[in-house]
């Protein structure tokens, strides 16, 4: 059992390369938002510990501008370029992400990107100031 939990944490979620700067501009809000989406349902699970104290300040945070990005990316049109190739997979993994990790290895996958999320990739989305 202690080898298949390695394993799983072993999944690269986030990637050291990832950077939302090397996507479309239309494509950052799309994998912000789902990368904020993992991070609150991962992190609220934990809340309802004895950390739910220590955690909801930053939950509230989190939800704040999760509410706000979600704003920007509504249904897409038909028309409109629909996620492909790197985001599309990158998509897919976030998805499959919570039935292929252990809790554990979930936590502490997005603590650790917590401050990578909150520094770089939410500043990238939000200096194209896309919900004017």
């Amino acid at each position: 059992e202690n080898s298949l939990k390695n394993q799983s944490c072993s999944f690269s979620l986030f990637p050291r390369n990832w950077k939302l700067t090397e996507m479309q501009v239309w494509e950052r809000p799309m994998a912000l938002e789902a990368e904020l989406a993992l991070t609150r349902k991962i992190l609220e699970t934990k809340a309802d510990s004895s950390l739910g104290d220590i955690l909801d300040q930053p939950l509230s945070m989190l939800r704040h501008i999760h509410a706000r990005l979600q704003a920007c990316v509504l249904p897409q049109p038909t028309a409109s370029p629909r996620p492909h190739g790197r985001l599309h997979h990158w998509l897919h993994r976030l998805q499959k992400a919570p039935k292929k990790m252990s809790q554990d290895c979930l936590e502490s996958t997005v603590t650790f990107n917590l401050f990578r999320l909150l520094t770089r990739d939410l500043k990238c989305v939000a200096r194209e100031d896309l919900c004017v």
